[in-house]
């Protein structure tokens, strides 16, 4: 596609926690952020045909959204840095497509006849792309586990912004609010809990809470100390504040 640099390298699996390149919100140094227009979606032609290609590679049903936001995250950090939006995903869906055996590493790149795929009747037909994008993917789901708070109650988040159960896994706990006191806004229901669905350890369904965070507990040095930031967090990310 014009316009692309080569496809990205995985960072290895299992690397330390503090590898986490993505995790930008609240660091210094990076400039600026600059709002668009509303009216601009894509920059570049194949922008959308990044796009449309994530989106019926998905459609196959091998993996779901948590893997293949981590296969973005586990991008080596010098190309992270380096890749575009829309180039952070074609490397991250390479690397998956490899990962889970839809493709070979020698056919993707070019190297090998391709094969025959058993996935060929899954492929997503252009008169269904409307319904499948309308349905979209719920991650709702019952769950066992009882909600421990109330809206009102006072929580602190995880005290580090890690996967507990896997080493330099994925997870949805900013780094910018591990530790920070905040108090419940509303119980959202029970969701999937990415970083078990992320890593196929099931979907370990829990409460995800709105929490409401003072801009003064997360920010050293908030320009808008009484401003508040609400982030969407798993029940087995807080504790209550004692």
């Amino acid at each position: 596609m014009r316009g692309m640099r080569r496809l990205g390298r995985a960072a290895p699996v299992g690397a330390t926690d503090m590898s986490r390149v993505h995790d930008m919100g609240g660091r210094f140094g990076d400039g600026p952020v600059v709002p668009e227009a509303e009216d601009v979606i894509f920059h570049a032609d194949w922008h959308p045909r990044a796009m449309a290609i994530t989106v019926a590679s998905g459609s196959l049903g091998k993996w779901n959204i948590d893997i293949s936001r981590h296969a973005r995250e586990r991008l080596a950090p010098k190309d992270y840095t380096r890749f575009s939006y829309y180039e952070k995903w074609l490397a991250a869906l390479a690397n998956v497509l490899v990962d889970t055996g839809v493709v070979s590493r020698a056919e993707l790149a070019g190297k090998a006849e391709p094969a025959p795929s058993p996935l060929a009747e899954k492929a997503l037909k252009p008169e269904a792309v409307a319904e499948v994008l309308a349905r979209g993917a719920p991650v709702d789901r019952p769950s066992d586990v009882e909600p421990a708070f109330l809206p009102g109650d006072a929580v602190v988040a995880r005290k580090f912004a890690q996967n507990m159960n896997v080493s330099g896994g994925h997870t949805r706990l900013p780094s910018y609010a591990a530790g920070a006191r905040g108090r419940i806004l509303r119980l959202h229901g029970s969701h999937i809990l990415p970083d078990s669905s992320a890593h196929g350890m099931g979907e370990a369904s829990e409460p995800l809470y709105a929490v409401v965070f003072p801009a003064s507990e997360l920010w050293a040095h908030a320009e808008h100390p009484k401003d508040e930031v609400v982030v969407d967090m798993w029940q087995s990310y807080l504790t209550a504040a004692s």
